[in-house]
């Protein structure tokens, strides 16, 4: 029942390494922002049940059906992590089956952060990774809380890993 209820990231650590999280990111409200305003809508449905005269059923039907669709959309972006360690970014999500994808930091060569207007006003972002390999499974994250946070996190986690070398500037070089 716990898998069920809890995405459990420290299960695909390899603690053995020494792989160690830096941080574990949930989506942001704004992800489940229509499924609350669904849930709203389930409301009002139920509450024009007993204006509906003889089709009675048929608010209650949408509004249910509705209230199913909202809290699993909720439970879904629950389940959904983006987790930074100190050796790889990987993403766990799913209710009922579990996907895994894992990038790792050497790998990263690029990190696109796009903040839509609303991403500005609210404090959200997407990422977009781009990598080596042609075909990747860990490519779009999306309703990142703290965006610009969670990059410098990521870029100074390759640094520190020496997966990249600082750029010398010219003066230095002189000296």
């Amino acid at each position: 029942m716990q898998r069920f209820l809890n995405p459990c990231v420290e299960q695909h650590l390899i603690s053995d390494e020494g792989e160690e999280i830096i941080d574990e990111v949930r989506k942001h409200p704004m992800a489940v922002a229509w499924a609350l305003v669904g849930l709203v809508g389930c409301m009002l449905l139920f509450l024009a049940m007993p204006f509906a005269g003889p089709v009675w059923p048929i608010p209650l039907l949408a509004g249910l059906l509705l209230f199913l669709r909202c809290v699993w959309a909720i439970h879904g972006a629950h389940m959904d992590r983006f987790v930074i360690t100190n050796m790889r970014v990987f993403r766990v999500h799913g209710i009922v089956s579990q996907q895994t994808a894992t990038m790792p930091m050497q790998r990263i060569l690029d990190i696109t952060v796009n903040k839509p207007i609303l991403g500005q006003i609210f404090g959200y972002g997407h990422f977009v990774f781009e990598s080596a390999a042609q075909d990747q499974g860990l490519r779009d994250i999306r309703y990142v809380a703290r965006p610009d946070e969670r990059d410098l996190t990521i870029q100074r986690v390759i640094q520190r890993s020496g997966a990249r070398q600082p750029v010398r500037r010219r003066d230095q070089e002189a000296m």
